[in-house]
């Protein structure tokens, strides 16, 4: 009987190296970790309402953050750094927070936050930071023009996203850390915009971050994508009222990564039950042909159903 234990010990080890190296084997080269030191943000007030006046307020003291943190990383020589964040102070971007310390913290808005009636948050994953945030922001644009006028997409890069060659990356420990965050951000908007319909849209490894925020939440819809699992074991364990779906494009490598989750001594390694599996119990909808970051693609099938569901309608081609 003695080497039964052993046995099992082998299995689990095997199977989180397992876990790892299909994550990180389809994103060797991918983008370095940020490390360029910007000063401490201004504190800011609750955002309490969206009138034009006070966003306008908060915007200014963003654009007056990512102006102090492009001078510090010119003066520490990181040239690509200054010139991203020279984009991000153009006056034609909002910026509802800045902090330029850790590889970065941001909120933008697009679109007229003040009259939205749908609002989508957007919340990354893996080794989205300042140098890489034109990806984000382009997927944010391109939902923000097919839902068009009266709606607005927050792009939430709220916490430190995992570096994807990291065990960073299998594991809940940064999500876990984000999700109070993201609960107090998306408090603070419903707060604000009471009356607008307001959706979580959850990319790749914001899937986990939105499956531990998830508890008690009061948006319309939480919408996976290019999940790896949420943490949970199914939908009913995010103890929501919110409809919860869930997407896959028919190239995207994280289908074919484990779907387990395995407790070790102080963590656990993996995210549990696939989201598109009918054990999960979301609502699936079309994405299309595309791969692990398409889902936004401007005139993809993901991206048409994306932007039905943050409007109330149900997507095409859904069938449960």
């Amino acid at each position: 009987m003695a080497p039964r234990p052993r046995s099992r010990r082998l299995r689990r080890t095997l199977l989180a190296a397992l876990v790892a190296a299909s994550v990180a084997v389809p994103v060797a080269g991918a983008a370095r970790p940020a490390a360029v030191p910007a000063p401490a943000p201004a504190p800011l007030a609750p955002l309490r309402d969206t009138a034009p006046a006070t966003l306008a307020e908060r915007y200014t003291t963003g654009r007056a953050g990512i102006l102090a943190a492009e001078r510090t990383a010119t003066a520490h020589g990181d040239h690509r750094r200054a010139a991203n964040l020279r984009a991000m102070a153009a006056p034609a971007r909002h910026f509802l927070s800045f902090d330029g310390r850790d590889g970065g913290r941001t909120v933008e808005v697009l679109g007229d936050l003040s009259h939205a009636e749908r609002i989508a948050v957007l919340i990354p994953g893996s080794d989205t930071n300042l140098d890489s945030y034109g990806r984000l922001r382009d997927g944010a644009r391109a939902l923000q023009r097919q839902l068009g006028d009266r709606a607005a997409v927050v792009a939430w890069l709220g916490y430190r996203t995992p570096t994807l060659l990291s065990t960073d990356t299998i594991s809940p420990g940064l999500a876990d850390s984000a999700a109070p965050a993201l609960r107090g951000f998306v408090r603070e908007l419903r707060a604000a915009a009471p009356t607008a319909r307001l959706s979580l849209l959850c990319h790749s490894y914001g899937s986990v971050v939105c499956g531990s925020a998830a508890p008690g939440l009061d948006v319309a819809d939480i919408v996976l994508f290019g999940s790896p699992g949420t943490g949970r074991d199914n939908a009913a364990a995010l103890r929501t009222r919110a409809t919860v779906w869930a997407g896959r494009g028919a190239d995207d490598w994280i289908g074919d990564i484990p779907h387990a989750r395995i407790p070790l001594h102080f963590t656990s390694v993996g995210f549990g039950t696939d989201p598109v599996s009918p054990a999960f119990g979301a609502r699936v909808f079309p994405a299309g042909d595309g791969g692990h970051s398409d889902y936004l693609k401007p005139g993809s099938t993901s991206l048409t159903n994306i932007a039905r569901i943050v409007s109330g309608r149900t997507p095409e081609g859904t069938t449960r």
